[in-house]
């Protein structure tokens, strides 16, 4: 009897292991893997192109797949494109997909497909807006190919087709790629190496993925957001646990398998214990950044937003909301540091805390004492202390200052506002960007100058539009960079920002738990659990 009995669950567990992963197990069915993660977030949105939210960014990474991703070094290459060219006049882009791709739902992967993903994702996307108002043409014309064709040449077609940060060109089915970019999608299809299993997501509680066991990947190793995406794992649960403390519990206590952010000050808890190890994922780091509103007193005069970029000290906001040297960077570089377009011109004297070259450019200013309304929020890691740092250095230049506390989700729907300061408006507030997210003048939101159209704050600036279109219809790199630094310039006379210095965040995983790719966004393939 406990012979059959033994039989039975046997034969269950084989099925189970089948249905979940697809592979069939002769002789003695293999445990299955599940790697358990706890994000900085919980899904709530499983549309990648509907907003800009990192964990969503996560997701797609998960479950689509892109024409083409950045390596570990930044460089742009092939990804679901097999080979590509371009011709002579630089106009005409041909690009062919790799064999083998399908969707999860069993059929083939068509240029008809991303043709329309192409689109839907422009739509939402700053990169691709810029990139669709100089094609004239984009067709399939026939199964594999997707063609491209420009108005005039573009410099950042490739770079915006494969970059990294939100919003990401992830490829789905036409069925619902044609349906409206500004309605959620809800079929989460795609061709990546994981499948969703939505019957099982729980927001608020977890998300689960399983392997992919049709896909194919590229044969090139890993690296970065490109190369051969080989899962390794049977299934990874995203568990939602909100207490960084409880994160940390779970890990050292073996029920999870890793910590994608781990708090500075929780830090030293990880690494006493032997079974843990901290591996920082996205070398390129983040950049925090104070934005100003430009549409009312006293930062609608560019000479007042000048005293500031002298006013606060980087080294502060990263010793305040960082503290270990060994993750952050001091960086006085519009564009990050480590990257192409890095560059100190014209911010070498900035950034460092001269309150009496401050106090001075503000009393040419004509400053009239308007209180300087600063958001500040307060339940975001690594950023609670950035307006509080900001407050006695400005009052030291000679600012009056209103610091406001909200949580975080109030502050990003104040910031959309453009009411006047007594009813309810704002001044200026403090957040990060990727670095992946400000490479270049194009990518990077805060310097979109145009006006109404521009992201929250406003700016409005026709010389440094001008730079930004000349720089993204460039194709030679060098003057690319010479464009780069003519926007760094411009930023110093008519400031849109203030980059306030580098981190990175460390990640924390057992010790048995190996593979974990560097790339700007978390990704799970070539993971492996022992």
């Amino acid at each position: 009897m406990l012979g059959r009995r033994l039989g039975f669950r046997l034969a269950s567990a084989t099925a189970a292991l089948v249905a979940v992963t697809g592979v069939a197990v002769s002789g003695t069915a293999r445990a299955e893997t599940v790697l358990k993660v706890a994000l900085h977030s919980d899904l709530k949105i499983i549309d990648p192109i509907w907003t800009t939210a990192l964990i969503s960014t996560h997701h797609g990474n998960m479950i689509y797949d892109t024409l083409f991703a950045v390596n570990d070094k930044l460089e742009v290459k092939p990804q679901m494109v097999d080979t590509w060219t371009v011709s002579p006049d630089k106009l005409t882009y041909s690009f062919v997909l790799r064999d083998g791709l399908e969707w999860h739902d069993g059929t083939p992967v068509t240029a008809e497909d991303c043709v329309a993903s192409i689109r839907r994702w422009a739509a939402k996307d700053g990169m691709g807006q810029k990139l669709m108002s100089v094609v004239g043409e984009l067709s399939a014309p026939d199964a594999k190919t997707i063609r491209m064709v420009l108005k005039e040449p573009y410099g950042l077609v490739l770079e915006t087709l494969g970059k990294s940060s939100s919003n990401v060109a992830f490829m789905m089915p036409k069925r619902i790629a044609d349906g409206d970019p500004n309605t959620q999608i809800t079929d989460a299809t795609g061709s990546g190496p994981f499948i969703f299993k939505k019957d099982e997501w729980k927001p608020g509680e977890k998300a689960v993925y399983v392997k992919n066991p049709k896909y194919k990947p590229r044969a090139e190793p890993a690296s970065g957001l490109s190369g051969g995406k080989v899962v390794k794992v049977d299934r990874v649960e995203w568990i939602t646990i909100a207490d960084q403390q409880t994160q940390v519990n779970a890990l050292l206590n073996g029920e999870i398998d890793l910590i994608e952010i781990v708090p500075p000050d929780l830090l030293p808890l990880m690494q006493k214990d032997k079974n843990i190890k901290i591996s920082v994922v996205n070398q390129a780091g983040r950049q925090y950044a104070m934005r100003f509103n430009v549409l009312h007193k006293p930062f609608d005069n560019a000479k007042v937003r000048q005293a500031v970029l002298y006013a606060l000290d980087q080294k502060a906001f990263l010793d305040a909301n960082v503290g270990n040297p060994d993750y952050y960077r001091i960086c006085k570089s519009l564009f990050p540091c480590g990257s192409p377009l890095e560059s100190t011109k014209g911010w070498e004297d900035k950034l460092s805390g001269n309150t009496a070259k401050a106090r001075q450019i503000l009393q040419e200013a004509g400053y009239d004492g308007t209180p300087v309304v600063l958001m500040h929020q307060t339940d975001t890691a690594g950023h609670n202390n950035l307006a509080t740092v900001a407050k006695p250095q400005l009052e030291a230049a000679g600012f009056k200052v209103d610091l406001q506390s909200m949580d975080w989700q109030t502050l990003v729907s104040r910031r959309t506002k453009k009411d006047p300061i007594a009813q309810g408006g704002w001044s200026a507030f403090f957040t990060s960007w990727g670095a992946t997210d400000v490479l270049n003048p194009v990518s990077a939101a805060f310097l979109n100058a145009t006006c109404d159209k521009a992201t929250f704050g406003w700016p409005c600036d026709e010389t440094l539009e001008k730079l930004r279109d000349q720089f993204a219809k460039e194709t030679d790199p060098a003057k690319q960079k010479a464009i780069a630094e003519q926007v760094q310039l411009r930023v110093l006379e008519y400031p849109t920002h203030v980059p306030l210095g580098q981190f990175t965040t460390p990640t924390a995983l057992r010790s048995n738990v190996n593979g974990l790719v560097s790339a700007p966004s978390l990704a799970l393939w070539n993971v492996e659990k022992k």
